[in-house]
């Protein structure tokens, strides 16, 4: 960051250096008094706003939000060409025991994202966001695209799995830095009044992605015969992960760091020194405490919409599969309409009422729309999925804003990082397993929905004890205005 001082102007007339833009400068303003103090009252500490480039705003949110986009296309990807993964990799003869083989090696990606989160957030923290970012990305896109070229199991045997779960192990520990890394970047970046709206692009890169992914496999089954499928085409959407990851790379090493980390930087002695993990556990538990409650029902809800639902409307509604995930992907359009007004909104009337929402919605309405989804028609099922989508844009539009405001600067990619990660892999991913062998034992079909309500009521305590932090300068970062 490039930055000049002038002790003499206040803000309104500082301008940025004409050497080249910016991505912020951090400006001293005198204080305003109403009579000159006695020459024995010290003159009170200069205040400080940092002021943002739009451009450079925008660039930061474009290059962040990719790498959210790519991470969950492989998500897309990964889920909806499965049963063909399994044919590929674990020719057992047994379609149970490839799919299980398969979602086995998916589900341990989530096993590793704590790791990842206890390595790159406090890097993150100590070199700052944007040189980590960068290597998460190559990272998650390197593990995509390596999929794309492992051999098959009629190739080279028992050797063919295991590079896959290689892989998807790279993907997970990448995927350990990517949210909290990029939630951080944008926060960091964004001015106060205006965090709500730009962080929300971060999630509308979750949907676009998924859609992406989810999408371009339904084309390739129409499209492809079977043989041709097994053959060479399954490697294609993996392939595609390297030109995405090449350009989102080029987005992010561009940018600058972001203007509340080049602060720290800039009033340390000498270098950033080595947070401890019990610093930012011990030092931060309330915080972390609630920031894993607000990404449980985050997670629990997203993980139930998006993931788990297409496979009750097949496995246990006998639903036509095509049709089911088009409609989900028809609920996930929606949400990408909604999302980019959802998060403005969280900055007129706050992001607490917002999540408040969401979470008062899935307590009321899970049992309502669950009962239409499961009443069988089209209408019914759109109208039902249609409902908990908009619910869950609640949680997607204000949590990119809400969570990073939960911790200082000087922990806030790892802390964030740390909780985020251990919530998402004890209660996101696990979603879809604990409410299939909740049904099975219970025999009750009406679980997800009970599912839900708990994770709202959970949701609704913890933002209960969330302060608001809308159109609010960052724990530890000055004021943050758009020039």
């Amino acid at each position: 960051m490039v930055a000049f001082r002038s002790a003499a102007e206040p803000v309104e007339q500082a301008r940025p250096c004409p050497r080249r833009k910016q991505a912020s400068e951090v400006l001293p303003t005198a204080p305003v008094t109403s009579a000159t103090p006695a020459p024995s009252t010290p003159p009170p500490p200069p205040k400080t706003v940092t002021v943002t480039d739009p451009a450079l705003v925008k660039r930061a949110v474009k290059a962040a939000a990719l790498g959210n986009a790519m991470e969950w296309f492989d998500f897309g990807v990964y889920s909806y060409i499965a049963v063909t993964l399994g044919k590929v990799f674990f020719p057992s003869g047994n379609p149970t025991a490839q799919l299980l083989s398969t979602f086995g090696a998916f589900a341990a990606a989530f096993l590793v994202r704590p790791l990842g989160g206890m390595v790159f957030g406090p890097l993150g923290d100590r070199v700052g966001r944007q040189k980590v970012l960068a290597l998460t990305m190559i990272m998650m896109a390197a593990g995509t695209f390596a999929i794309g070229l492992i051999p098959s199991y009629a190739s080279i045997g028992v050797g063919a799995p295991l590079l896959l779960l290689a892989a998807r192990l790279v993907q997970g520990f990448s995927t350990g830095g990517e949210y909290a890394g990029a939630s951080t970047f944008i926060a960091e970046y964004a001015p106060d009044k205006r965090r709500g709206f730009l962080g929300s692009w971060l999630e509308f890169g979750t949907l676009a992605g998924y859609i992406g992914g989810a999408g371009l496999v339904t084309a390739m089954t129409a499209l492809l015969s079977t043989e041709d499928l097994l053959s060479w085409g399954w490697r294609i959407p993996f392939l595609i992960a390297g030109p995405m990851g090449i350009v989102g790379l080029y987005l992010r090493m561009r940018l600058e760091e972001t203007p509340a980390f080049a602060a720290e930087i800039e009033q340390a002695e000498a270098g950033r020194p080595k947070v401890p993990l019990r610093r930012m556990v011990a030092g931060q538990w309330r915080a972390l405490l609630l920031c894993m409650g607000l990404v449980l029902v985050f997670n629990v809800t997203d993980y139930m919409l998006l993931s788990y639902m297409p496979s009750y409307l097949t496995s246990e509604l006998a639903y036509d599969e095509t049709h089911g995930l088009l409609v989900v992907l028809g609920v996930m359009a929606l949400m990408m309409i909604v999302q980019p007004f959802a998060g403005a909104l969280t900055d007129r009337v706050g992001r607490r009422p917002v999540i408040a929402a969401g979470c008062a919605g899935f307590l009321l309405l899970s049992v309502p729309a669950l009962l239409l989804i499961r009443q069988g028609s089209l209408l019914a099922i759109a109208l039902g999925m249609g409902a908990l989508g908009l619910l869950l844009v609640c949680f997607t539009a204000a949590m990119p804003a809400t969570l990073p405001a939960l911790f200082p600067t000087s922990v806030r990619y790892g802390s964030l990082s740390l909780g985020f990660n251990v919530s998402v892999s004890l209660f996101g991913g696990t979603t879809p397993l604990v409410v299939t062998a909740l049904i099975g034992a219970t025999g009750n079909m009406m679980m997800p929905a009970y599912y839900m309500m708990a994770a709202a009521v959970i949701g609704g305590v913890a933002v209960w004890f969330t302060a608001e932090s809308a159109g609010r300068p960052l724990p530890g970062s000055a004021p943050s205005v758009e020039s």
